[in-house]
């Protein structure tokens, strides 16, 4: 699986995909004129903080998933993007031991809610799921790895034309 480095909102209280659907305003912003840089046609919009918020991909790997039950489902082993960087889903190991053998599931984001932290500890997710309910659910199969290249061009040319 490959490290998704993305920054993404994950809105307390509310339905991930509510806050995955709308850019949060950053302080200043809106009001303050707007840079010769973001002014000019074609220019990217550059995000320069993470807002409260806003996770890291990075640091959502780990997280801990809890059922309706409030027990530990499994953890967030990766995360399901479409083509336009839309989070589709998040894709939570269930079971195993220390990673290990866990079957991977794929659950839509707006199964998820957040648990703040509390006593120190990280955020939570929590899904309206059980344990065994995810158990019996589908795994989650991603797309096979397309085959290296060398980098070389297919032997042979086409072939010329005669010239008159």
């Amino acid at each position: 699986m490959t490290k998704a480095f993305i920054v993404f909102a994950a809105a307390s209280g509310l339905t991930m995909s509510t806050a995955f659907a709308q850019a949060p305003e950053r302080p200043g912003a809106g009001a303050a004129a707007p840079s010769a840089d973001s002014a000019k046609p074609g220019s990217s919009r550059i995000v320069d903080a993470q807002g409260k918020d806003e996770w890291l991909a990075s640091k959502l790997r780990g997280t801990t998933v809890l059922g309706s039950d409030n027990q530990k489902v499994g953890d967030v082993v990766d995360i399901l993007l479409d083509k336009s960087g839309q989070v589709r889903a998040f894709i939570v190991g269930v079971g195993g031991v220390l990673g290990l053998g866990a079957k991977e599931v794929a659950i839509d984001l707006t199964e998820f809610r957040e648990v703040p932290a509390v006593n120190g500890n990280k955020p939570q997710l929590k899904v309206s799921m059980t344990k065994d309910q995810l158990t019996q659910a589908a795994d989650f199969k991603p797309l096979p790895s397309p085959p290296a290249t060398t980098g070389t061009a297919p032997g042979g040319s086409p072939p010329r034309s005669p010239s008159r």
